[in-house]
């Protein structure tokens, strides 16, 4: 490091122990009940942002947690107060697995602003920024911070001049931040300063790092890259951090302070908050949700590029089918089929499909036997272009003598939201109900069934008889 104490620069935290650290760790499986006391604490430590919506979270909190995700967000901005809340956004795909028409991306978009969202983050799986223009115009219309993100990854097609270029494009779009979304933890600290540099000489406007320690390389990639010139990282309370999460938000922050960084951190803060999620952390060890293998540090990502959600949810799969064995097999699978389709960068959805490709490859005991659904529409076009072309053969099985689509998807899809609104009539007492079922249907019908069991189970508790 070359910076001096005459020489002070900000570099700003986002803390992911909300999101993406309890995401990479447990699968997303920390309720709001669990930390909702530390809320107060955490508006004073004086993070840039907290991150704590989007990615799995409105999935997990239908399908899991029994929570309305909605309701969620409106009680972290409550106890939130003057702190940035900040959500990842899969462009076109919001916050499903396939792409939604433009007029539902629009409105979910506006209300995640109106229940409290501060900063968006947007990214597309493929880089096809087609597929993140109109959430990005929505987001700057609502009044939200629009963080451009870049799916890093590293292939024959994947260059730092492509990089920087598609940086620039976003910049032009309008985002006020780029983050470069490494979600594998894959970067190494060079590859981080050539890239951070290559981005830096594009775009005016602040740059976002974002990585894993699943390989051990993050301390080292965040330091690099702040050498470069990175402006805020994302770390998480160093008790979820580490692993699969990201690196620890006090260790950088000790750090940073004794190179002369200013960082905007209240230490004795950050210890609280700490304090706080260590039981939590340690009953869901004791409860096996957090396995051991996702807080270690594994080398063999470099070569498999697995990010941490994608590892904790093929543990999760491979247990389901009492085939744990197959662990390694799946792994070594993995850039196989990545290279098949195109060299997608491994985030959701497209972690998702290739995962549960490899895994059906080996568990089948012949490759591409089964093909999922989700595989197939991606191989019709219907997340974008691949960023390499599909392997024939794969194209051939999967699609048959189907055409791919030409064009961008999202402008065959009609509307549905008033349609799904008058369905659900009864149902449904909010757009943001409307918007949870269009998103994911059977989960959120089952929840709103729950709920209304519950409500009725309130009622019939809550009222007293009237004696004659």
């Amino acid at each position: 490091m070359t910076k001096t104490k005459a020489d002070p620069k900000k570099v700003l935290f986002t803390e992911t122990v909300l999101r993406d650290a309890n995401q990479s760790l447990i699968a997303t499986r920390l309720k709001y009940s669990e930390f909702k006391d530390i809320l107060p604490t955490m508006d004073k430590a004086g993070y840039y942002s907290v991150e704590c919506w989007g990615g799995a979270v409105f999935d997990v909190c239908l399908r899991y947690l029994d929570e309305d995700p909605w309701q969620r967000l409106r009680d972290l901005r409550k106890n939130l107060p003057h702190t940035k809340l900040q959500m990842l956004l899969r462009g076109q795909n919001l916050l499903g697995y396939k792409h939604y028409p433009d007029e539902i991306v629009k409105m979910f978009v506006q209300k995640s602003v109106e229940n409290g969202i501060d900063i968006i983050r947007i990214f597309d799986a493929l880089n096809d920024l087609r597929n993140i223009e109109v959430a990005t115009t929505a987001a700057i219309k609502a009044g939200a911070t629009v963080s451009g993100t870049l799916s890093y990854t590293q292939s024959p097609v994947h260059t730092l001049e492509k990089f920087a270029k598609q940086a620039k494009e976003m910049e032009d779009m309008g985002v006020a931040t780029i983050c470069v979304k490494d979600m594998a933890g894959v970067m190494t600290p060079l590859e981080a300063y050539d890239l951070i540099g290559a981005i830096k000489t594009e775009v005016k406007i602040p740059v976002v790092l974002h990585t894993h320690c699943t390989t051990g390389m993050a301390y080292l990639t965040y330091m690099k890259a702040i050498e470069a010139g990175v402006d805020i990282i994302d770390t998480a309370t160093s008790c979820f951090s580490g692993g699969t999460s990201q690196p620890a938000t006090e260790t950088l922050n000790y750090a940073l302070k004794q190179y002369g960084y200013e960082t905007g951190l209240d230490d004795a803060t950050l210890k609280q908050v700490n304090d706080f999620f260590k039981p939590i952390r340690d009953r869901y060890v004791k409860d096996g949700l957090l396995n051991p293998k996702m807080m270690a540090t594994d080398t063999d990502a470099l070569n498999y590029k697995v990010p941490g959600g994608m590892l904790s949810n093929l543990v999760s799969q491979l247990k389901a089918q009492n085939a744990m064995d197959r662990f390694e097999e799946v792994l070594v699978e993995t850039p196989k089929v990545r290279k098949d389709l195109g060299y997608p960068p491994l985030v959701t959805p497209m972690s998702q499909m290739v995962g549960v490709q490899a895994t059906s490859n080996v568990l089948a005991g012949e490759r591409y036997k089964n093909i999922s659904k989700e595989v197939k529409a991606y191989c019709r076009g219907e997340y974008g272009t691949a960023p390499a072309p599909i392997d024939p053969e794969v194209l051939k099985k999967a699609l048959g003598d189907e055409k791919p689509i030409e064009g961008r998807y999202a402008d065959t899809l009609e509307p549905v939201f008033d349609k799904t609104k008058a369905e659900l009539a009864g149902t449904a007492k909010s757009d943001e109900d409307v918007l949870s079922y269009i998103l994911f249907p059977q989960v959120t019908e089952k929840y709103f069934a729950a709920r209304k069991a519950k409500e009725e189970k309130i009622v019939k508790y809550t009222i007293t008889p009237v004696e004659e």
